[in-house]
């Protein structure tokens, strides 16, 4: 099983975001949450997005084997979750619900909120073809 970053996993990843960064990005109890969520628990989501990000990575797409792959599995992460991060703002630009020059801890807000689901559908969309 090869496990590197390609282009077709890079697709993946992006359609996975997409579909769940679309409808959550319509809602406007999120971007409501973005605004009004502590600085604490948008850290305690992105923490969240990443934990369940690592935890799904490890047993679906590396199949709980990482002992000689270990930076494969740290670069998967950081890629999924960057390139759900860039969906979730293209998608939340598109609705003018980013306003990332006017109001930036909002749009930073609104971003971390969106794309904890977003980088969930990112990393089961990567997995379908590992098994």
């Amino acid at each position: 099983m090869n496990l590197s970053f390609n282009l077709e996993d890079a697709s993946q990843v992006t359609i996975g975001a997409f579909a769940l960064a679309v409808p959550i990005s319509f809602s406007e109890e999120a971007w409501k949450l973005g605004e009004t969520l502590p600085l604490t628990n948008l850290l305690f989501i992105f923490v969240l997005s990443v934990l369940f990000l690592s935890f799904f990575a490890y047993e679906s797409v590396f199949q709980a084997n990482i002992k000689y792959r270990v930076s494969a599995f740290v670069i998967r992460i950081i890629i999924a979750y960057m390139i759900a991060v860039l969906v979730v703002a293209l998608v939340l630009f598109s609705l003018n619900k980013f306003p990332l020059l006017t109001e930036p801890g909002i749009a930073l807000k609104r971003l971390i909120v969106i794309t904890m689901p977003a980088s969930m559908g990112a990393i089961i969309v990567d997995s379908f073809d590992k098994e």
